[in-house]
Order: structure tokens, then sequence, then C-alpha cells
């Protein structure tokens, strides 16, 4: 059975697209077939991580949604190299970056009736066995719909302030919405200490919390790396770093997903 996983943050900048591009990076290195859809049509990005160049995408998922290509004319292999001896692979489709796009999107919306049809023909048309939806954040109608059909909602967090209200409006309505599957993803998390046991404490504190305080499982949590940003999203972390915390981190992410039936 496919699985549908949406990746949603209520603020931006918490590193939701660089958690979605690493962890479809992780489940198609255990051998599935994953596609990755770009919905943060406002501020798309996540190709980038990817290494898809501009000069490559000849047609974006802003097209499928205005009528002028199938989705899956829109969509692009971009399976890493490090994945060539296995038989996972990655799909994506991205958004435009174009700016007359981007204003369109925002003052004549489009009918995100049709993203539900365009999921279905992705997963048809590539075999998929799991389909990542990069999400904008906040809430509107599209995360809306993405949350409704998604068997996982990944609700991704900072240690802040309006993160932390911001996520309990999100549960509160993904709940509402029926969502089978929730997992926090509680991201940047800074450690005064280098000591890996210390390093350990400060988290499990941090996940036994985030369960009391939202009745819901933790995915894990990720360190706030240099490494990482110094990447600046260029690549996929997990295959340059393999034994980073973060790496580690988000293969405990990608085991979950996989161990949910």
């Amino acid at each position: 059975m496919v699985r549908v996983i949406s990746l949603h943050s209520f603020r931006g900048g918490t590193g939701k697209s660089n958690i979605t591009a690493n962890v479809a990076a992780a489940i198609a290195q255990a051998g599935y077939r994953v596609g990755v859809v770009d919905t943060d049509i406002q501020s798309p990005g996540i190709h980038a991580i990817f290494q898809l160049s501009e000069g490559r995408i000849t047609q974006t998922l802003n097209d499928y949604l205005w009528g002028r290509c199938r989705v899956q004319d829109a969509t692009y292999d971009v399976t890493p190299p490090e994945l060539q001896d296995s038989p996972g692979c990655i799909f994506l489709t991205p958004s435009s970056l174009n700016a007359a796009d981007i204003s369109r999107v925002l003052h004549e919306a489009y009918d995100v009736r049709q993203l539900k049809d365009g999921f279905r023909e992705l997963i048809t048309t590539f075999n998929l066995d799991y389909l990542f939806i990069d999400t904008h954040p906040g809430l509107n109608e599209e995360t809306l719909l993405s949350i409704a059909i998604s068997h996982i909602l990944i609700v991704v967090l900072r240690p802040d302030a309006q993160d932390y209200q911001g996520t309990s409006v999100t549960l509160e309505v993904a709940r509402k919405l029926g969502a089978p599957h929730i997992l926090l993803v509680f991201n940047k998390v800074l450690s005064e200490s280098d000591n890996p046991a210390e390093v350990a404490h400060v988290f499990e504190n941090y996940r036994r919390q985030l369960r009391q305080t939202y009745q819901c499982e933790v995915g894990t949590i990720l360190p706030l790396s240099r490494q990482l940003i110094r990447l600046a999203s260029s690549g996929l972390f997990i295959f340059q770093s393999p034994d980073h915390l973060f790496t580690q981190g988000i293969r405990e992410v990608g085991d979950k997903i996989i161990a949910i039936k």
C-alpha cells in the first residue's frame, strides 16, 4: 500500500524542506520508490537540495495546476548517485521559481482538488511506495487537503515560543481532520556540550517534554548543525555526513515511517 506523508510547519524557517528531502532519500536508500511534491508554491526550493538545476526544469507543478501539462511531465528523476546500485529511486515534482508564476498563484490561486488528482497520477505512473508532500507553512486550503489525505503527518518545529503555539494549532486541526499517524520532528536544537552522553540527556528531556505537552509521538530530535548550515541546501546531507547526529535522526524518522503499516 502506498503511503502519503505530509511534512508541515506552522511557520517558515524550520528546516522542513531539508528534512523532507533527506528523509525521502533515506527511505529510497532502503530500496523504495519515492515521490516528492513541492506544494510550497509561494516559496519553492526543495529542487536545490536534490541538485535539480533550473535549466533542466521545463515544466513544473504550476503548469500542471493550470492545465498546461500532465503532472508526470512536470516530474523529474532526481535519484542521487549514491543509490545507483539500489532499487530505490526518487522522483520530484518542483514548483516554479518564475516570479510571474508565483505572483499568479498569490493573486489567482488554483483548484486544490486538482492536486489530489495529481497525487494519484504520480503514484500510478511511477509505481510509488511513498509520496512525500512538502507543504507551505501555515494553514491554508492546500495544506488542509494534504493533511486530510495523508497516512502520516510530520510536524516540524523549533525551540521557539511561536513554533510551540503554532504547533498546538496545527495538531488540533490535524486531529479534527482525522490524521491517522502524527510524528513531531524537533529541529535546530542547540546543545551547550559536545559530550555525546550530555547531548543524549538534553535530547531525551526534550522528547519527554514534547510528548507530555502535545500527547504525540516524537519522530526525532535534530541538532542545530554547522555542517548543515555550510551545505546551504546544495545537497543531501545524509550522504555527505553519514555518521552525523543529524543523519542519525533522519534515519530514525525514516525507520518509523517504514514501520507504520
